[in-house]
């Protein structure tokens, strides 16, 4: 099995985003690195990343942090079928999902992730969805030729599929965009690939050694 145990988001100002990110998810840099982006991107990038917490509270406070640290309110926290849920852009860009599948708070914010999802959109779902598995992904769940999300294993992050319009309507946004996703997965157990869609893999290693010859720079 493919475990991913960070993300890479390439930022115009790196520094800038790592405080942003510190103060609005409270996110360490295990989880989330960040590096200068040296390629153009425009429009919508064809991913989000979600945070799944414990209860409505939790997305509350995670939403008015990040607005506090300078993130753009997408969509309005609010109750669904699913659950309750928020979707803020932060200042580099980069989409985030605030989301509980409890529709009432039984105390205050405990700003206790539970689960980071990586959700891609993607063009055809059923090649990337077959690509994913053929590379070692495991489909933990699906909802016909529509949704999956595979088993995250010992990874810190959980990767799921979804139609990239369909994605891009949940979360607020036009489906165009072009350019580089500014996104870059880490994970244990496979090579360093580049999917259908354009996203980037790169192992868990390389990624440590990378950031060791940057640091040296």
């Amino acid at each position: 099995m493919a475990d991913i145990e960070s993300i890479t988001l390439d930022a115009a100002d790196p520094e800038a985003a790592a405080r942003f990110y510190a103060d609005a998810f409270d996110l360490d840099e295990d989880l989330l690195r960040l590096r200068a982006a040296t390629e153009p991107s425009e429009g919508f990038r064809g991913f989000t990343l979600a945070l799944t917490v414990p209860e409505p509270a939790d997305v509350d406070s995670f939403v008015a942090s990040a607005v506090a640290a300078g993130a753009e309110v997408l969509k309005a926290a609010a109750k669904s079928l699913w659950g309750y849920g928020a979707v803020v852009q932060a200042p580099d860009g980069a989409i985030w999902k605030l989301a509980t599948s409890a529709k009432k708070s039984t105390g205050p914010a405990t700003r206790k992730v539970e689960e980071v999802v990586l959700l891609i959109g993607v063009a055809d779902f059923a090649a990337t969805k077959r690509y994913y598995v053929e590379r070692g992904f495991t489909v933990a769940k699906g909802f016909g030729r529509v949704y999956a999300e595979f088993a995250a294993g010992e990874g810190r992050v959980k990767l799921a599929l979804y139609r990239r319009k369909a994605l891009a309507k949940d979360l607020g946004v036009a489906p165009e965009g072009g350019g580089s996703h500014r996104l870059t997965a880490h994970a244990a157990g496979t090579e360093a690939f580049t999917d259908p869609d354009g996203f980037r893999w790169a192992t868990a290693d390389v990624r440590a050694a990378a950031d060791v010859r940057a640091g040296a720079a």
